[in-house]
């Protein structure tokens, strides 16, 4: 949902080197916690699929103050889990850069925007779960929150960045990227709403997909776990 679209060279050098880095931390912390905790076959599908809904769903493009979509990484986190749901975020930053939808050079401060939605997406169902809240409400509020919390970052990330070649002075940038983080919050009740169906609909055939029944009868089935 929240996504950079700015093209190449559009932010400093200092900031390329800053979120790619942080990126790189991520998915490296992603990566050590999956091997060292290891991934259920059933999970892997569920990786696939998402990955594949995901970056299907985020080429439908509106152009809109510089695009705004949905990408399902809030639906991507609550079936997959908070690890599996950053490297899917990951690898669908990967595809569609290559086909120019944001710019190669912004792949890490993308990968924390789109992690970090499925990541709070996650932790945010579970915890309204455990306050014994209903499939559809719960589903809709977290990956509404996690999709909030993208659009936030994605805000605080541009201003902090600066725009190569802008001529507008820092504060009117942000009250700039401030429209632009509002309408992409819209655009989250919209996908938290659609997300909570579909969970409600995976929780009444497959209730294990989503954490609520285990394969073996444990909790937590819904993906990799941190």
């Amino acid at each position: 949902m929240a996504h950079i679209h700015l093209g190449e060279g559009t932010f400093p050098v200092w900031a390329l080197v800053l979120w790619t880095l942080l990126g790189t931390g991520l998915i490296s912390a992603v990566v050590y916690r999956v091997r060292k905790g290891g991934i259920e076959t059933h999970q892997i599908a569920l990786a696939g699929i998402g990955a594949a809904a995901s970056f299907a769903v985020f080429q439908l493009n509106i152009p809109i103050w510089g695009g705004i979509h949905m990408n399902l990484t809030g639906l991507v986190g609550i079936l997959a889990g908070p690890l599996l749901g950053a490297l899917i975020a990951l690898v669908v930053n990967i595809f569609s850069a290559a086909l120019g939808h944001g710019a190669v050079g912004l792949l890490g401060a993308n990968t924390i925007v789109n992690a970090s939605e499925a990541i709070v997406a996650y932790y945010a169902f579970k915890a309204l779960q455990g306050m014994d809240w209903d499939v559809f409400p719960s589903a809709s509020s977290a990956a509404t929150l996690g999709l909030s919390a993208g659009a936030f970052i994605m805000g605080a990330i541009i201003v902090v960045s600066g725009v190569n070649g802008s001529a507008l002075p820092r504060g009117d940038l942000t009250i700039a990227v401030a429209g632009l983080v509002g309408l992409n919050l819209g655009v989250a009740v919209v996908e938290g709403l659609l997300t909570g169906l579909i969970v409600q609909f995976l929780a009444s055939v497959r209730p294990d997909l989503v954490g609520l029944v285990d394969r073996d009868g444990r909790e937590d089935a819904a993906g990799v776990t941190a």
